[in-house]
């Protein structure tokens, strides 16, 4: 390929653009793809080199302590002060599921740049990726998990857990059941965060079995997943398909709604039924403190905070609102998150310090994720279109675990022609997948980031993929068989 600016418009080559093999097999669709542009076998390549990557990181975090460990003895034995090894740190950045996209981001873009050219690699990186969705999911993390929307939403959790009498059971119950759904109308991420916020001030601090902690982990992706169905503008695999497809919300609210509630219902209450006991047992521990409880701590005590005063609580509703409403307009929900860090300032007496970090990393992963992700439709799409209903759904399921489940339904509304119920299928297996892998729906990070701490700092793989199987199979039940 050139450098001029008709290449420029044309990398990755669009599906339109690649010769049409009329009765040609899947295999042989794919060969001509490779064939037409090489470069697809060396983005997918990479792409499944990073997706590796984020099963290993709990390797290269225990890999790192223990060349940290051996630093340390080697200092010690010639009697020098400790110091970082800088093995260590780069095996502890790699070691973080947030960073994985992102640096397998910078071989993919050093081969773009030796085949392609630097002019196609920044044409891509600047003007064919669109980065809307890990801007929103950074700012609406860090509104959703401010003191004033967290004591707004805990206070009408309480409400709720009040008729399990306020027990942890009855807690993780309410914030498993009522917080995803809330993500139709709050948007799946700020229901993530919130969800995840309040799990662990009025669950995994009370610390349960590593068991009880995968399966609520689990249960709480794939509920969120699907909780999103209720509307046609809160969940990413939905919105990518309501335009081209025209489902409004009373189309999702009769199709996907209802079942997506009965799908939550069943898989809390199973789980419930199974760690009763233990959630029972967790009743009898110390309880956590409410969020507006003074800490006896004298320190803490004498940084205190004010009672949040009704119109604070107020204003960062507002921001949320307009944040979700312009969720598409990073211009607009940007300049409205200024104006938020502005106001916090200002009413610093009634909030408490705002989490950056986690929200950034997150976005960095969904970045990261979503420059790999467009160079993958040149095989998604053919497979996708080569399935029936009853496989595209188990495909779409199966797809959806290893690619953001948005990218999973957008290319599906690239395949021209497709019925009815193929579109269906698609979506159904694309949110009932959303809860197997960490990078399987984009609000899954932040849950991540959130809770990660409560996992040493790494969750397993495996274990999330365990943990979510019931649910998953809940959910497909609900949406295949009813």
């Amino acid at each position: 390929m050139g450098h001029g600016l008709e290449v420029l418009t044309t990398f990755p080559v669009p599906l339109s653009e690649y010769p049409a093999l009329a009765g040609a097999g899947l295999l042989e669709i794919l060969q001509q793809r490779v064939s037409f542009d090489p470069f697809n076998l060396v983005a997918t390549a990479i792409f499944c080199i990073a997706i590796i990557h984020t099963f290993l990181v709990a390797r290269f975090t225990a890999l790192a302590h223990r060349v940290q460990h051996g630093h340390d003895a080697r200092l010690r034995a010639t009697g020098t002060h400790g110091s970082p090894s800088l093995l260590a740190e780069f095996l502890h950045l790699i070691g973080e599921v947030e960073v994985v996209f992102g640096f397998w981001v910078v071989p993919l873009l050093l081969a773009l740049s030796l085949t392609e050219g630097w002019a196609v690699t920044t044409h891509y990186l600047n003007d064919t990726v669109d980065y809307t969705e890990p801007l929103f999911v950074v700012v609406i993390m860090v509104l959703a998990s401010s003191r004033p929307v967290v004591t707004l939403a805990e206070a009408g959790l309480r409400r709720v857990a009040a008729f399990g009498r306020g027990t942890p059971g009855a807690w993780w119950v309410t914030i498993l059941t009522v917080g995803p759904l809330l993500g139709s109308f709050i948007t799946e991420p700020a229901a993530m965060t919130i969800c995840a916020v309040l799990l662990a001030r009025q669950f995994f601090d009370l610390q349960p079995s590593s068991r009880l902690k995968y399966a609520t982990l689990g249960l709480l992706f794939v509920n969120v997943s699907t909780g999103g169905t209720l509307t046609h503008f809160a969940a990413p695999p939905v919105l990518m398909v309501a335009r081209p497809w025209e489902w409004d919300t009373a189309f999702m609210l009769g199709h996907f709604g209802w079942r997506a509630a009965a799908a939550i219902t069943l898989s809390a209450s199973s789980y419930y039924l199974l760690f009763r006991a233990e959630l029972s047992e967790l009743a009898r521990r110390r309880p956590v403190p409410d969020v507006e409880q003074p800490s006896e701590d004298v320190e803490t005590a004498a940084e205190s905070l004010l009672p949040i005063p009704s119109w604070v609580t107020f204003a960062h509703v507002a921001f949320m609102a307009w944040t979700v409403v312009n969720s598409h307009y990073p211009a607009l929900f940007l300049g409205g998150f200024l104006f938020f860090l502005g106001f916090t300032r200002a009413t610093a007496p009634y909030q408490s310090r705002l989490d950056l970090k986690a929200p950034l990393l997150v976005g960095f992963f969904l970045a990261g994720l979503k420059i790999h992700g467009e160079l993958q439709g040149w095989w998604i799409a053919p497979v996708l279109a080569s399935l029936t209903e009853g496989p595209l759904f188990v495909g779409s399921t199966l797809l959806t675990a290893f690619n953001d489940n948005a990218l999973i339904t957008y290319l599906g509304t690239l395949v021209p022609n497709l019925d009815d119920r193929l579109k269906l299928a698609l979506l159904e297996g694309a949110v009932t997948g959303g809860g197997l892998t960490v990078i399987a729906n984009a609000p899954n990070p932040a849950g991540q980031a959130l809770l990660g701490k409560f996992f040493g700092g790494t969750v397993q793989p495996l274990w999330l993929f365990v943990a979510a199987l019931i649910p998953t199979l809940v959910a497909a039940a609900m949406f295949r068989l009813i």
